[in-house]
């Protein structure tokens, strides 16, 4: 795979290159890839064009064979088929069990700063936002575990929405953390929620843990929801997967899948899941060693363009935060003073709460050459 073929995306109805905000720019915000996908992925959607039939779905054996292979092969994780739950995307997904699982003016935990669509998901629900923020470590981010137990406390808290690996920070949580977040949780009542959607984003002396594979006590207190669409570059074809072993539970969500008219889903995402988890392992391989190289790359040229600015270690995700504190420029500042200046659109750290505020986030999932603009 030639990851650094640069790929003209303008004009493509293409969100992340195509806004307003994008134009003349070198958007590196919107998390998605600047790279074409794997080859059997495409092959598999040709053939189904082929077909020219694009009616409603039936979702096979193949689909569930495959993410049930995946991830026993690929992370120790045997999961039953009669736990999955197969929907439109990981946003929707949360949304509806956060429906299915609370009630008006319940609180949601989440670990700030966090990924945007958390706060909307949790409010549109009608629920509350209990924040406990990550601390920053050198150049890391650890949780405190003390905060978190104050804020699980409180017996509004019914859902703890976990970020894993977490974006934006770019932790891919050890499994001793994993199984600290639960013990907290099960002391308080509270159930787990895990966005595993960048499980496979996963840079080189790191492993990413299913937070249900952990003990038998998290596999019972959690609901995963996962997709291949990060890590295999198919968002645009809405395909994802929430995991629950718990039948009352998974009852519960079908309903609300169903009341929410998020239960059906397009050829295209289901044949694209198949070809990811069947064939596409080695392309996952390659992209993550050039993912990890761009993180490199990127280091160097702050280091030399905007040595006050901290980079923070990367484990997971291709989003890389950056603390930005030491410029004395807002998150909104250094945003706008990048844009203009050096023609590059990133995220105001602000996005992810007002635990971002001193960051910036920036997509480095694009052909290194493009990287240059930084300099």
């Amino acid at each position: 795979m030639d990851f650094d073929k640069i790929i003209d995306r303008r004009g493509t109805g293409c969100y992340k290159w195509d806004v307003e905000e994008a134009q003349g720019a070198l958007p590196m915000w919107v998390a998605d890839m600047d790279f074409r996908v794997a080859q059997p992925i495409i092959d598999a959607l040709q053939r189904r064009v082929e077909h020219g039939v694009f009616g409603y779905t039936l979702v096979s054996d193949r689909y569930y064979d495959a993410v049930i292979n995946w991830f026993r092969r690929r992370h120790g994780w045997t999961i039953q088929r009669e736990w999955i739950q197969y929907t439109s995307g990981v946003v929707p997904a949360v949304s509806v069990i956060i429906k299915a699982m609370t009630k008006p003016d319940d609180k949601v935990l989440v670990q700030t700063p966090v990924y945007n669509c958390f706060f909307s998901s949790i409010r549109n629900n009608g629920c509350e936002v209990e924040e406990t923020r990550l601390v920053a470590d050198g150049d890391s981010w650890r949780v405190d575990f003390d905060d978190m137990e104050r804020k699980a406390a409180d017996p509004k808290v019914k859902l703890f929405l976990l970020c894993n690996p977490h974006n934006p920070v770019g932790r891919v949580w050890m499994r001793e953390e994993l199984q600290r977040m639960n013990d907290i949780c099960l002391r308080h009542g509270v159930l787990v929620i895990a966005d595993e959607i960048h499980c496979e984003l996963v840079m080189p002396g790191y492993h990413y843990t299913p937070f249900a594979s952990v003990s038998e006590e998290c596999l019972h207190n959690s609901i995963t929801c996962n997709s291949p669409s990060k890590s295999f570059n198919t968002a645009g074809l809405q395909i994802a997967n929430i995991i629950c072993d718990n039948k009352e539970r998974r009852q519960s969500i079908e309903r609300t899948i169903n009341i929410n008219e998020v239960c059906d889903v397009n050829p295209f995402g289901v044949e694209a899941l198949i070809a990811a988890y069947n064939e596409c392992e080695n392309w996952l391989e390659q992209l993550n060693k050039y993912l990890w190289d761009n993180y490199l790359f990127l280091k160097e040229i702050l280091g030399k363009v905007m040595p006050e600015a901290k980079v923070t270690r990367l484990e997971g995700t291709y989003l890389v935060w950056v603390d930005i504190r030491a410029t004395g420029l807002s998150s909104d500042e250094m945003t706008a003073w990048l844009l203009k200046e050096k023609h590059i659109l990133v995220n105001s750290g602000t996005m992810y709460g007002d635990a971002g505020e001193g960051f910036i986030r920036i997509n480095i999932a694009c052909p290194r050459k493009r990287m240059e603009m930084f300099r």
